[in-house]
C-alpha cells in the first residue's frame, strides 16, 4: 500500500489582502485631506482603515511610499483611454478625465504633498516616476498606436526617437493640465480641451513633417 502524497507546502506569512490595501489607501487619502502632510501618521491611517499598524509596515516602508501608492491607485482607477474614433477625441477625453481627477480634494492634496516632498527626497521622486508617471505613460503609447493605425500619425521606426517623443507628449499633456488646474486654478472645460488638442496635434504633425 503506497503512502499518501505529502500535503502541498504552505506559504509562510499571511497573504496580502486586496480589501485591506484598498481600505488603507482610502484612509490615507482621507487623512491627508483632513490632517495635511505634516500631521499624517501611519498610526492614524491604520486606525481609520481598521487594521493593525504592523499591517502597514509590512506593505510600506514609511509615509512617503504609502502616499505615492495612494495617489497611484487613484490614477489607475480613474484614468483610461477608450477608443473615441480619432486622435483629437482621444486627447480631449483623457484631458477632461485628468482634470476631473485633479479636482478631487484627495487627489489634489496627495499629489501636491508628494511632489513638494520629492524636491528634497530623490528616492521619493523615483517612486513617483515608477508608480505614477511610467504607468500613466502607457496611455500615451496606446493613443499614439491607435492614431498610427488610423493613419493620423506616421509610424516612428527609430525606437529611441519614439520613446523620446512619447516622453514629450506625456510631459506636455500632464504639465498643461496640472498647471491649469492646480497652479492657475482655471477650469479645464470642453472648449479648453478642444483648443489644447488642436495645438498638440498641430505640433505633432509639424514634428512629423519636419522643417519646410
Amino acid at each position: 500500500m503506497s503512502s499518501a502524497a505529502p500535503p502541498p507546502a504552505r506559504r509562510t506569512g499571511r497573504p496580502r489582502s486586496a480589501e485591506a490595501d484598498r481600505a488603507i489607501l482610502d484612509a490615507t487619502r482621507a487623512a491627508l485631506v483632513e490632517l495635511g502632510w505634516g500631521k499624517l501618521t501611519l498610526g492614524d491611517v491604520a486606525t481609520r482603515a481598521g487594521v493593525a499598524k504592523t499591517t502597514l509596515y509590512r506593505r510600506w516602508a514609511g509615509k512617503n511610499e504609502l502616499v505615492v501608492d495612494a495617489v497611484a491607485a487613484l490614477f489607475d482607477e480613474h484614468l483610461e483611454l477608450p477608443d473615441r474614433g480619432s486622435l483629437r477625441a482621444d486627447i480631449e477625453g483623457v484631458v477632461l478625465q485628468f482634470a476631473s481627477l485633479l479636482e478631487r480634494p484627495e487627489t489634489r492634496t496627495a499629489l501636491m504633498a508628494v511632489v513638494a516632498e520629492s524636491t528634497r527626497d530623490d528616492a521619493l521622486r523615483r517612486r513617483i516616476r515608477s508608480a505614477i508617471v511610467d504607468r500613466q505613460k502607457s496611455l500615451v503609447l496606446l493613443g499614439r498606436a491607435r492614431a498610427q493605425a488610423r493613419g493620423e500619425l506616421p509610424h516612428e521606426p527609430d525606437p529611441a526617437s519614439a520613446a523620446r517623443n512619447a516622453d514629450l507628449i506625456f510631459d506636455v499633456i500632464a504639465g498643461a493640465v496640472v498647471h491649469r488646474t492646480l497652479v492657475s486654478a482655471e477650469p479645464v472645460d470642453d472648449e479648453w480641451a478642444r483648443g489644447f488638442a488642436a495645438i498638440l496635434i498641430g505640433g505633432l504633425m509639424a514634428a512629423a513633417t519636419g522643417p519646410a
